[in-house]
C-alpha cells in the first residue's frame, strides 16, 4: 500500500506544478507591452518521484524567484532562449543513473517556449544547463 500512495503522489504534484504554471503564466506584468521572457521552469525525479518549480522572468522583477535570476537570464540571453544552447557549468560528473527531467514553459522575448528534456542525473543538468535550472 506504501508503494501504491507514493505513486500515485506525482500526479496530483505534477498537475499542481501545471495549475501554478499557468496562474504565474496568465498573471499580468507590470510591462505587458513590452516583449521579455517570463518562464515556469520545473525539476522532476525519476519518474516524477518529486517535483519543484519556480518562475523567471527577464528583465528581472519582484516576480522571479529564482535564486540566481541574474545568472540564468544571463544563460538564457547568450543561448539566444534556445535551451538546447544554454552555455552550462562544464564539469566532470559520475555515472549514476538517477534521472532528471526539467521542463520550461511561458516566453522567450515574445516567442513561446514549450520545453522539456530528461538528464541522467542532476549533476549532468547541472552541466550542461548551468544556472538556468539550478533551484
Amino acid at each position: 500500500m506504501i508503494i501504491s500512495s507514493v505513486v500515485r503522489r506525482p500526479s496530483a504534484a505534477s498537475l499542481a506544478a501545471a495549475a501554478l504554471a499557468t496562474a504565474l503564466l496568465l498573471a499580468p506584468t507590470a510591462h505587458a507591452d513590452a516583449p521579455g521572457s517570463t518562464l515556469f521552469l520545473t525539476v522532476s525525479g525519476s519518474e516524477n518521484t518529486w517535483i519543484r518549480g519556480i518562475g523567471l522572468q527577464c528583465p528581472l522583477t519582484s516576480w522571479s524567484h529564482h535564486p540566481k535570476a541574474a545568472e540564468a537570464c544571463a544563460a538564457l540571453d547568450e543561448a539566444g532562449g534556445d535551451l538546447d544552447e544554454l552555455p552550462g557549468n562544464p564539469h566532470p560528473c559520475p555515472l549514476i543513473h538517477d534521472p532528471v527531467t526539467v521542463t520550461a514553459q511561458g516566453t522567450y522575448n515574445g516567442a513561446a517556449v514549450d520545453w522539456q528534456r530528461t538528464y541522467p542525473n542532476a549533476c549532468v543538468m547541472e552541466a550542461t544547463a548551468g544556472p538556468v535550472f539550478d533551484f
